[in-house]
């Protein structure tokens, strides 16, 4: 079985081998679309937040056509004009509704496999509800096969779900740091409602009741929410589990808990004043508590309101206004349905040969059942294939592993490696630590250095060109073998 052709995702990609199995799950047990109607499934299947499976095969892209915020929180800087930041509420530029629906055309000829536009900033789309839903009118027009959804803070959510139901906006991101006025005073500084600013707990008590309230209208307009809930260690990290339990009371279909980002170059009040994030040990222990309430999102990477491509990538500064103003439109939607198409009949060919690997190993699981669960961490640009140069990766994702399948549980981020030859000893070393909880790392190629390197810390390298679930369950095996022989 072959890939469906995404080269044109990044131009340098090599043709890519025969795959025979792939995949992983969502939660720490499984993807988010186990356990759901037909229906339900046809809903996320495309979109690379909701359903983890997607986001090896289709695209995102963020425009940036909403300035301004309604209120404030104490881990974001807005910046502007921003190209070397990748985290939310920073862009490049601001556009217009028409530019905005322009740069989408463009973009979802040259990338079919973008399936979703998004609003997520740089403020609040609900605070600048004419440019966001004059944006979505003109993307609903042209392209109809395109997801539309939106991030807010939900401060003006049922004021506008009427509206974003008739847009046919299915997709809609609440971001929910708290269920506790007091909790929260220590992340919001101030709220802007009604043309009236509220500070400290006054204007946190008004946010989390328009919170609920709008969790419960995206429910009755059955629209799907993700909830966004940053951890702030020390802040709201030993809470999140009763806003988990709180939002799935109220028909969240999703709940993304992420790590603050808080360094100081940042600006933000946290990252000035010392406000640590988690590491990836906290945050993963934290997921796996709320785990057994609700799906979780382990995927996410936190993108710019300007973000494009797939999730974990930046292709932003290919398509700046100077450059997307100038190219025409390539949009096709004959052309997009050929090739999605084809990725879906790739995903049922992985999603079959990991079913008979699985049910194939099913029948030792005696002599298995007792083996460690280990962690292995991937270098892969997309597709659910290690197919990633060691040097390259700016990311690695992580599977945890058994004796029957490898399941996605998060993603590390890195200091790219290869840098002409440039700070590449401090960038290993910060690697090493960044994967030390893993046994090995799978990759399409690693120099001779970095694996001595590796294997000095304990962490073995595989070379392979494969799918992760396949080359997972084969170094576990031979893991196994090695523990058994040591004893």
């Amino acid at each position: 079985m072959t890939p469906p052709p995404t080269a044109f995702l990044d131009p340098t990609t090599e043709p890519k081998p025969k795959a025979k199995s792939g995949g992983c799950g969502c939660s720490s047990t499984t993807d988010a679309s186990d356990g759901l109607d037909e229906r339900m499934k046809a809903r996320i299947e495309k979109h690379p937040c909701y359903s983890e499976e997607a986001h090896h095969h289709y695209a995102r892209m963020h425009v940036a056509v909403a300035p301004a915020c309604n209120i404030q929180c104490n881990y974001c800087n807005r910046k502007y004009d921003c190209a070397n930041e990748s985290r939310p509420g920073v862009v490049s530029e601001l556009l217009t509704p028409e530019e905005a629906a322009h740069k989408v055309l463009v973009i979802a000829g040259k990338i079919p496999q973008m399936t979703v536009l998004g609003i997520a900033g740089p403020g609040d789309p609900l605070a600048n509800p004419e440019k966001t839903f004059r944006t979505f009118d003109l993307i609903a027009d042209k392209a109809p096969d395109i997801k539309l959804c939106l991030s807010t803070n939900g401060l003006m959510l049922t004021e506008h779900v009427d509206r974003i139901k008739q847009l046919n906006v299915d997709h809609v991101t609440i971001t929910i740091n708290m269920v506790d006025p007091e909790i929260g005073a220590k992340i919001y500084p101030w709220v802007h409602y009604k043309r009236k600013r509220y500070r400290g707990i006054d204007g946190v008590k008004i946010l989390h009741e328009k919170q609920m309230e709008g969790l419960q209208a995206l429910k009755e307009a059955d629209i799907l929410c993700k909830v966004n809930s940053v951890m702030v260690p020390g802040i709201n990290d030993e809470h999140l589990p009763e806003v988990n339990k709180e939002i799935r009371a109220r028909g969240a279909f999703l709940h993304n808990i992420m790590p603050l980002i808080s360094a100081p170059e940042h600006g933000t009040y946290f990252g000035l004043n010392g406000q640590r994030g988690p590491n990836p040990k906290e945050l993963k222990a934290l997921q796996d508590k709320c785990a057994g309430n609700m799906k979780m999102m382990r995927h996410c990477r936190q993108c710019r309101a300007d973000a494009v491509g797939l999730l974990g990538e930046d292709r932003s500064q290919e398509f700046t206004k100077e450059k997307f103003m100038e190219m025409s439109p390539e949009y096709n939607l004959e052309k997009r349905q050929e090739i999605h198409a084809d990725i879906k009949k790739f995903k049922e060919e992985q999603q079959a040969a990991k079913a008979k690997e699985k049910a194939a190993r099913q029948e030792k699981l005696p002599a298995v059942k007792e083996t460690p669960k280990i962690l292995l961490a991937v270098a892969t640009k997309g597709g659910g294939v290690v197919n990633q140069h060691f040097g390259h990766a700016k990311e690695f994702q992580v599977y945890e592993v058994d004796g029957l399948e490898a399941k996605f549980v998060g993603h590390r981020k890195i200091d790219q490696y290869c840098q002409g030859g440039y700070g590449e000893e401090a960038t290993l070393d910060g690697v090493i630590k960044a994967i030390s909880d893993c046994k090995a790392v799978l990759v399409s190629k690693i120099g001779h250095c970095p694996q001595e390197e590796l294997q000095k810390a304990g962490i073995q390298s595989v070379e392979a060109y494969e799918s992760i679930n396949k080359v997972a369950l084969e170094f576990y095996e031979k893991y196994v073998q090695q523990l058994g022989s040591r004893e």
